[in-house]
């Protein structure tokens, strides 16, 4: 049995927002080798608290008692306003809002008094190699819960992470990590064990109209969730980006703890650039360690397990098996 922490910024529901962190979320939930213990959300692909009341309303609609505790409003360095304004304006100023018009909004609900940096060291901490940490956002709830709690670093089982991008054309840096480079770089040269998922795997992985339509004759709670908010977003997908469909970042991330058969990895030292400029954020991969201070970051940490490439039929057979 995974014991899981999911440390995200969902989105489902909401005009021009991804759904990734949902599909996720949907694969834990659904995954009967799976305990789902503690939902935590942070500012990113939606604001901190529209993402609580994303997976708030999940919970909620599924009747289950999992935890979900609101985080950081905004990163611990990144002013915030450049990354909202670009990140609220995709769809709108594309005109295709009107794909979600119809689409079922996440009720509002008031977050408990404890914070997710909180929350999340102190239940690793009273589990010591037990807990599996997923960070699908920006990672300052994680990198605060480590300041807060050194001790969590080594009793946090394993840490894996969807973020940082490394050789995709069109592509200097991935959201997660750009919206707060400082927390990526303080997390990823912690010593943690960590995996890393980066967009040069997610940008292989794909769900289309048809997936969708297997998924929306399972008629379960979950199936019915994912059927709903995904629609939009492949719309949105295939009439701004040209796909045939739309990528699931996040999902890859459970479905590697789940099954490793899913995606093949190799190990890297990795830093994120946080010096001033248009490669601010950017993520490095490195064979050997940085001996040599050239700038990018305070040299340190251990070997990141980095995935690199994904059977997506498998994936997307993971997704139906868990929404069944």
């Amino acid at each position: 049995m995974k014991r899981l922490i999911i440390d995200c910024d969902p989105g489902n529901g909401i005009t021009g927002a991804n759904v990734d962190d949902g599909l996720a979320l949907a694969l834990a939930l659904g995954s009967a080798n799976v305990s789902l213990e503690l939902i935590t959300t942070v500012a990113g692909n939606t604001p901190c608290e529209q993402g609580f009341n994303v997976a708030k309303d999940l919970v909620e609609r599924l009747g289950l008692a999992v935890p979900v505790v609101k985080g950081a409003d905004r990163a611990l360095v990144e002013p915030p306003e450049p990354w909202r304004e670009a990140l609220d304006n995709r769809v709108h100023n594309s005109n295709l809002a009107h794909l979600w018009q119809g689409v079922r909004q996440p009720g509002l609900f008031s977050p408990p008094q404890e914070e997710a940096a909180e929350a999340i060291a102190k239940l690793i901490c009273a589990n010591p190699g037990q807990i599996t940490l997923v960070a699908i956002g920006p990672l300052t709830n994680v990198a605060l819960a480590m300041e807060r709690y050194p001790e969590m670093i080594d009793a946090v089982q394993e840490i894996a992470i969807m973020g940082g991008v490394f050789a995709l054309d069109d592509y200097i840096k991935d959201t997660n990590f750009g919206l707060d480079p400082e927390a990526a770089q303080k997390v990823l040269t912690s010593g943690a064990s960590i995996t890393l998922v980066p967009m040069d795997v997610t940008t292989q992985t794909l769900m289309t109209h048809n997936d969708l339509n297997r998924i929306a004759k399972l008629n379960t709670a979950l199936s019915n969730f994912v059927t709903e908010t995904v629609r939009p977003w492949i719309d949105y997908s295939i009439q701004t980006r040209k796909l045939p469909g739309c990528r699931i970042h996040d999902a890859l991330v459970i479905a590697w703890l789940l099954n490793q058969q899913v995606a093949t990895a190799a190990d890297y030292y990795v830093e994120v650039e946080l010096r001033p400029g248009q490669t601010r954020g950017k993520s490095w991969r490195y064979r050997q360690p940085l001996w040599v201070d050239v700038g990018i970051g305070a040299p340190g940490g251990e070997l990141i397990h980095v995935l690199q490439t994904v059977d997506n039929r498998l994936l997307i057979a993971m997704l139906e098996k868990a929404l069944a």
